[in-house]
């Protein structure tokens, strides 16, 4: 992922907040304590058996911080045992800017550990609190330091540990964060400046209500490029959330007694869904540099605002600056507790409150060919399909954490035989380990890399439920997978597509070992008769850039100063995901990553890895995607054919950075049976690139927000300057109820065609950054 800007608009407040860069001391070596293995949530007690397979096998993964001299007493420091339990082992902080080998599961019994600096989240670190008593993290009322935790520490002089945008892999869930004992001038919950695959769930912050100066915030975010967040609650504070991110898709977040719920600083994309904000003075304030505006879209959905007289402030206008800046989209919210629905940043009412608005949006909107500027009710909206919807609202699901399971319901796949070395053909094992699961049992894969050489079936009518230990790894290898003429799948979920049953995966990647151009990563069948009970939760697909993949900077390094094709060592795969005609699904935080960049290796240079196909999309629905994205496949993104029927809130692309050198049409072949596009018509060179979105003999497809983008022509980026890197970012062609909402492309000539027909140009629709359309439309 590539960031560009925004430094400036968080500098002012970043010198606000006390920065720390001292490293926890050192104490004691880890020893079991009685206490730390006294809780009954499965977690804390089921046999560890993880090991990481490309690097030390001996680290330790699962870190339980009473064991590291923790007490969660309420009263102690536990400071510096905590940030022990997270950085021992040689892990990647500060001055490493990325390593997959390294990885840790730091758990937290229920207590209340009291903290007088930041905890500092290093790159690959998931921060897991007790989910049937929850934790609390209590700043000390002598607290410094930017936040209780913080993922991405500055130094001095203003740089990061970590580079904003990569800063990937991360996980926090099962908290409360209490700022109460600190004065109101000061504190923030999570600093959390970071990029995909990254998570925050189950949270509550608690602050100071009120009080003169109250300057707290539960999140403050800079920058970053992410990511997803959910199920968390905000009571008390100056800002409840400050955001400041490229693109990101938050659900279920509540806010009580904030003097402003959200405010955002900037962002090029952001989805809202199912807020819920109660006595608050403003409720999303978007407003920020009226004569510049910082923010390119927001999509506030499906949400309730009470007790609030302001629920959105907003600098947009009939002349503001940005043309697409300060798009807004509002979608089922109810403002019956609002004096004033929104109001432009003078005080002046656009919308009053006191109902509930169905559908309404400000920016520039496109229906059929016509364009204006729009500033009102959407008229005309279709319905959406009752599939999709639940209680009058768009369905969601919570991730499955299976609190009141015991951990004899978990059955480790290393225990049934797998070796997840890395090395020893895993593949029956693994069939016999899903075979073999009876109902109400779970199957746990233990960290490590497991090889797979042939297809894995999941049994639909089984009901199978998997979690892993850290992201362990799925890794397909060897001839099954090598014929791209004869793709194959690697992870099958349902034996053919229809196939009844339900199905549940969390916390699992899914990667090759070395070339593998004809496996379909997951091959999605499964159809489940209840909404929601089919779907991936946390679980990430990524194709080079990491130890043991041998798609690396050292056999894959980029080459864009000679005109080549792709080198067949660095092929990667057919396809990442593919969900089927019959199938019906739910997807949350799920990346579809092909490595642009070495995670591992000391260069971290960028490379050169080829996957054709991103997310292929038949499902006759339902299809909930909620924080997903698909960056760097070779011939499209994300593509629906001969779909209906799918919900999306927010997705990302990135075309790959070698393009068009080869271009789209070249490693893989145009196969007819997946309605691959061919490229045929092009008459230039910029037109044969990676589609973002391709929307085929499709209908009722429903998105709420999307950045599909392109930085470079062959690793240059002197196209940046007139906006065209390449030709054509989304299609749309012979489909009908194509609903896009908030709609941010970077540098595409054209951001829409349909059928053929340019329908938006970038120069016509320019954002804070990328160009941005608050609607289009086909009937």
């Amino acid at each position: 992922m590539v960031s560009f800007g925004a430094a400036a608009l968080f500098v002012a407040l970043r010198v606000l907040l006390t920065v720390t860069t001292s490293a926890a001391a050192p104490i004691a070596s880890p020893q079991t304590t009685e206490a730390a293995a006294s809780s009954s949530y499965w977690l804390s007690t089921i046999t560890r058996q993880g090991t990481v397979a490309f690097g030390n096998s001996n680290f330790q993964i699962y870190r339980n911080v009473k064991d590291f001299g923790a007490k969660g007493d309420g009263s102690t420091d536990d400071t510096a045992a905590i940030n022990n339990a997270i950085s021992s082992g040689n892990r990647c902080g500060q001055g490493c800017d990325s390593s997959t080998v390294t990885p840790a599961l730091v758990y937290f019994p229920s207590g209340t550990y009291v903290v007088s600096q930041p905890i500092i989240q290093y790159y690959y670190t998931q921060l897991v609190g007790d989910a049937l008593s929850i934790p609390t993290l209590k700043a000390a009322a002598g607290f410094t330091g930017m936040a209780v935790i913080d993922s991405d520490p500055y130094m001095e002089g203003g740089a990061n540990w970590y580079t904003n945008q990569n800063n990937f892999f991360r996980q926090i869930r099962n908290f409360v964060i209490d700022l109460t004992a600190m004065p109101a001038t000061a504190g923030a919950g999570i600093h959390w400046q970071v990029g995909q695959a990254t998570s925050l769930q189950n949270i509550r912050f608690e602050m100071v209500k009120g009080g003169t100066g109250n300057a707290q915030q539960g999140i403050f975010m800079d920058n970053g490029s992410g990511g997803f967040m959910t199920d968390l609650t905000f009571n008390g504070g100056n800002y409840g959330a400050f955001f400041g991110n490229q693109q990101f898709t938050t659900r279920n977040l509540t806010f009580n007694d904030c003097n402003t719920a959200i405010f955002m600083n900037w962002n090029w994309a952001w989805t809202l869904k199912s807020v819920s904000i109660n006595n608050c003075k403003v409720g999303v304030d978007m407003a920020n540099d009226p004569s510049n505006q910082t923010v390119g879209s927001v999509l506030l959905l499906d949400s309730k605002i009470t007790n609030t007289p302001i629920g959105v402030n907003t600098s947009f206008s009939s002349n503001s600056v940005p043309t697409g800046g300060g798009t807004l989209i509002l979608d089922n919210v109810d403002f019956t507790g609002c004096t004033t629905a929104v109001q432009d940043y003078t005080g002046k009412q656009i919308l009053a409150g006191g109902s509930v608005v169905p559908s309404w949006g400000q920016g520039r909107g496109y229906t059929g060919s016509a364009a204006q500027r729009i500033q009102g009710d959407i008229s005309g909206a279709p319905s959406k399909p009752a599939s999709l919807l639940s209680s009058g609202k768009v369905f969601e699901r919570a991730r499955p954490q299976y609190e009141s399971l015991p951990v004899s319901s978990f059955i480790s796949l290393k225990s049934k035989g797998a070796k997840g070395d890395g090395s020893t053909d895993d593949t029956a094992a693994i069939q016999s380990a899903l075979d073999g699961l009876t109902s109400g049992q779970v199957l746990y894969i233990d960290h490590g890399a497991y090889v797979v050489t042939k297809t894995i079936t999941v049994p639909a009518a089984k009901d199978i439920k998997i979690t892993g230990e850290m992201w362990p790894l799925i890794m397909a290898s060897g001839t099954f997978f090598s014929d791209q003429s004869n793709p194959k799948p690697v992870f099958q979920v349902g034996e053919t597509s229809g196939a009844a049953g339900t199905f549940e995966m969390s916390d699992v990647i899914f990667e090759t070992l070395g070339p593998a151009p004809g496996a379909i990563l997951m091959e999605w069948n499964i159809a489940s008769a209840e909404q929601g009970n089919a779907g991936l939760w946390d679980v990430h697909f990524r194709v080079g850039g990491s130890a043991g993949t041998k798609l690396q900077s050292d056999t894959c390094a980029k080459n864009p100063t000679a005109n080549h094709s792709a080198n067949d060592a660095c092929l990667g795969s057919f396809m990442m995901l593919h969900i089927t005609k019959n199938s019906n699904a739910y997807l949350e935080n799920v990346w579809l990553w092909t490595a642009d960049h070495e995670l591992d290796l000391a260069d971290h240079n960028q490379i050169d890895v080829y996957n054709g196909r991103g997310m292929l999309v038949e499902s006759q629905g339902p299809v909930w995607l909620y924080g997903t994205a698909a960056e760097h496949s070779v011939l499209y993104n994300y593509q629906f054919a001969n779909a209906k029927n799918i919900y999306y809130a927010l997705i990302q692309t990135e075309t790959p950075y070698f393009q068009p050198n080869p271009d789209a049409t070249t490693p893989f072949k145009t196969q007819a049976n997946y309605s691959d596009p061919d490229f045929s018509t092009c008459t230039t060179e910029a037109c044969k690139s990676a589609w973002g979105l391709r929307i085929v003999d499709s209908s009722d497809i429903w998105g709420y927000g999307s950045g599909t983008y392109s930085f470079f022509s062959n690793y240059n980026q002197n196209c940046l300057a007139t906006e065209s890197c390449q030709e054509n970012m989304i299609s749309v062609e012979n489909s009908s109820s194509v609903n896009l909402f908030a709609v941010s492309t970077k540098a595409s000539t054209n951001m829409i065609v349909q059928d053929g027909k340019s329908m938006a140009l970038d120069s016509d629709n320019r954002s804070n950054f990328c160009a941005t359309l608050a609607m289009f439309a086909v009937a």
